[in-house]
């Protein structure tokens, strides 16, 4: 074949490569976020900013999931900024980067190898495994897909550079690696597959047939080369190491409800998860985003047969490494890259998952593409073999991807699919469940919960998932029991104690609600949900014993604090503590601070200053701010209703009957504004207010709302009648009322009916300017 023709040869493997690899994914564009991690990595504060100083700041100084990847947080920022929260576009940048490193992955072993064809069915296995699905379609790893491009811009740069021996290749080469390092710090084995890449196929040292042979000194220098890429490594290790440490710690000890798992049944699930990782790179099949760890019912045995299987080949591989070189670099590639992420260190509650083999499984490729190649290159037939066996593992490997791409269309179709395929999924019925209650669909949350607990039984997520499904329920008995279930089980639950608290205080159990609210805050010192809630609680209860308004502005300060006071929610509560505190004018302050940030929240933040100001005495400065609630929201019911009864004691009848009329507009049913209104039309002296027959008319259809039995409803409507003359019927309704009154032992207004009782025997009605 022509130099001219082997070009376009290329030209047109490149471009099959990236169609099939589009065709097999392109359903991702139509994917929803999973809200596993989704919401973590797209949907916060610092990503939705977009590229500013200060969120690129916040990416390369916070960790999660126990790593460092800024370059990774960086690319979200770029998304969102672009995209916003659309997540099709999202999940084609995904889409877009795996084709960048299918392409890449042919280039470097073209142009270390020069076998095209064998390169070829590397990176087109590469491109449609469906093991990949889980790092493409999945926005949470765009970590795996970004550090791998990476990861192959390094190994193309290393080629130059072991070509040319430029210092600029040199350099060029090791400012990658570091940012792929930046990306995810799982390309920590990349130094050592440089060295591989020296054995095979750059052939920079050889191995004798018995060591003795070997250059060593060939072998000592090349990994003199390597020093500045194994000091990045070694620095990058300790870091993310004491990160992980810290996070399983603070996972077991804290909310994730993760079980401590003994070294013995980790190192056991690491060789065999290497076993069963290669039965799914040959046999993908039910495939899960999450494979429940079997902790300490995994047969140990297991773990021996695999170390034997492990060790078998392995040592194979060096006996055939002089003549098969591909062996050991394949197998070593597999082994070496899985090291970081088989388990050996436990920070989640998965045996395995796909997303790890995303580089890995391209060592077996290798093996199976060089191997199958070697097997029959004697026969005859053996490139027509080749070519139809490629085509049938490919094609039945993309129609795989196809499907398994299908089931990452939403959070519920994804974990439907892992219980579908998994035994004892826990994990996948509590997340489940919490998608369901995110939509509202109580009972079937409820169901996935009890079945979590039937596979683990005290199982604290799905206890506290089950109570705050009764709670969305209104079952608050039920709600704090199932609270109470897991916090017995993991005490340290923040989220347990948080919600068992506010439950408590709806119940009216002030006191020991302070208590969890308490223990929520020293359990996260950083978090400001319940410091904003125990600050308000402390502020605006009427219990003298817990009233607190001190402590309320030192809680609601400090949350104000470690929100650098742009969290209006958080100065919200600080205005209303500074005010049960007498400090108006620093309440004042506080809320248009909080207004500036927040407008639509004014109405109420007047609302809540207006009653504690009503509260202190005063009415002037109640009155103005209950103004200037309504002002931003016509459609404030409760501002209304509290503005009325503040302007009746202030003997402005009129404009409080505009008021109320405003909240019967909002609520048609209000029994005691349409009980007031009667009431001040029976008997107010106002004549633009006074109208015993729309008394009557208001005083009956609270009568009929309350079921004529309540008292107070019945003693207005004998009033309204009176002031219409109907004393007889005044009279009836009176004796009525008196007996209602008398059998709920509301002795005052018993009193008072029998008052107006003799008034209506003696034809006389009852004047009241108003009842303030």
């Amino acid at each position: 074949m022509s130099k001219k023709s082997n070009k376009y040869v290329i030209l047109l493997i490149y471009f099959a490569l990236a169609m099939t690899t589009l065709a097999a994914f392109w359903q991702v564009q139509n994917c929803d976020f999973i809200e596993l991690d989704d919401p973590l990595y797209v949907d916060n504060q610092h990503v939705k900013a977009g590229l500013t100083r200060d969120s690129i700041v916040w990416a390369f100084t916070t960790t999660h999931g126990g790593y460092r990847h800024p370059l990774s947080f960086v690319s979200h920022m770029l998304d969102f900024q672009l995209f916003g929260l659309d997540a099709g576009r999202h999940h084609l940048t995904n889409l877009l980067l795996h084709i960048a490193n299918v392409l890449l992955l042919f280039t470097v072993l073209k142009r270390m190898t020069g076998a095209v064809w064998r390169s070829a069915f590397v990176a087109a296995v590469f491109a449609v495994h469906p093991l990949n699905v889980e790092s493409v379609a999945w926005v949470t790893e765009r970590k795996d897909v970004l550090s791998t491009l990476f990861w192959m811009l390094t190994m193309v740069a290393y080629t130059y550079y072991v070509k040319r021996r430029s210092a600029g290749w040199y350099v060029l080469t090791l400012v990658i690696f570091a940012l792929g390092l930046m990306a995810k710090p799982m390309l920590v084995t990349l130094p050592f597959v440089l060295l591989l890449l020296d054995y095979w196929p750059l052939g920079r040292f050889e191995l004798g047939e018995r060591l003795k042979t070997t250059k060593w000194s060939d072998f000592y220098r090349l990994v003199l080369e390597k020093v500045p890429f194994f000091a990045i490594t070694v620095v990058s290790s300790v870091i993310t190491f004491v990160e992980l440490i810290a996070l399983v710690e603070q996972k077991i000890a804290g909310e994730t409800n993760m079980v401590p798992i003994s070294f013995g049944y980790r190192l056991a699930n690491a060789l065999v998860s290497y076993i069963h990782y290669i039965g799914k790179m040959f046999y993908p099949t039910r495939l899960a985003i999450l494979y429940p760890h079997p902790m300490d019912s995994l047969p140990l045995w297991q773990g021996v047969i695999s170390f034997i299987l492990l060790a078998g080949v392995t040592t194979f591989v060096i006996y055939m490494a002089r003549h098969r070189k591909y062996l050991i670099f394949g197998w070593l590639w597999y082994l070496g890259i899985l090291v970081p992420v088989i388990g050996l260190v436990q920070v989640g509650h998965q045996a395995m998952a796909d997303r790890f083999t995303y580089l890995p499984s391209i060592g077996i490729s290798i093996i199976a593409a060089w191997g199958l190649f070697d097997m029959l290159a004697k026969w005859q037939y053996h490139k027509i073999a080749l070519g139809a066996s490629a085509l049938i593992v490919l094609s039945t490997l993309s129609i795989c991807t196809y499907f398994q791409v299908r089931h990452w269309q939403n959070h519920e179709t994804l974990f439907e699919h892992a219980l579908d395929v998994t035994e004892n999924n826990y994990f996948a019925h509590t997340s489940l469940a919490e998608a369901y209650r995110k939509r509202g669909k109580i009972n079937l949350a409820m169901n996935h919960n009890y079945q979590a607990l039937q596979i683990q039984p005290g199982y604290p997520q799905a206890n506290h998932n089950l109570a705050s499904a009764f709670a969305l329920k209104g079952e608050n008995d039920k709600a704090v029991l199932y609270y109470r279930r897991a916090i017995v089980s993991k005490p340290n639950y923040f989220k347990a104690h948080n919600n068992l608290a506010r439950t408590l205080l709806l119940q009216g159990k002030t006191s020991e609600s302070i208590d969890h609210f308490r223990e929520a805050i020293r359990l996260k010192p950083d978090r400001i949900e319940p410091m904003n809630d125990l600050a308000w609680l402390l502020a605006t209860t009427k219990n003298a014993e817990f009233r607190d308004p001190q402590q309320a502005i030192s809680l609601a300060q400090r949350a104000c604090e470690l929100t650098n006071y742009q969290d209006a929610d958080s100065l919200n509560v600080l205005t209303v503590a500074y005010a049960a505190a007498g400090r108006f004018d620093q309440a004042n302050s506080y809320l248009q601070r909080t207004i500036q940030l927040k407008p639509d929240m004014a109405a109420d933040s007047y609302f809540i200053l207006a009653i504690i100001l009503q509260d202190h005495g005063k009415i002037d400065e109640a009155i103005s701010h209950y103004r200037k609630a309504v002002q931003f929201n016509p459609d404030h019911a409760r501002a209304h209703n509290n503005l009325a009864h503040a302007l009746l004691v202030q003997d402005k009848i009129d404009e409080a009957v505009k008021h109320f009329r405003q909240v019967l507009r909002l609520k048609p049913n209000s029994v005691a504004v349409l009980n007031r209104l009667a009431r001040l039309s029976a008997t107010s002296r106002d004549s633009t207010i006074y109208d015993p027959q729309q008394a009557v008319l208001l005083a009956q259809q609270v009568c009929e709302l309350t079921g004529y039995k309540e008292p107070n409803a019945l003693d207005t409507l004998s009033v309204a009648y009176a002031a219409a003359g109907r004393f007889p019927e005044a009279v009836g309704m009176a004796e009525k009322a008196l007996k209602r009154a008398k059998s709920v032992a509301q002795k005052e207004l018993t009193e008072d009916i029998q008052n107006r009782l003799n008034l209506f025997k003696a034809g006389k009605p009852y004047v009241e300017e108003a009842e303030k």
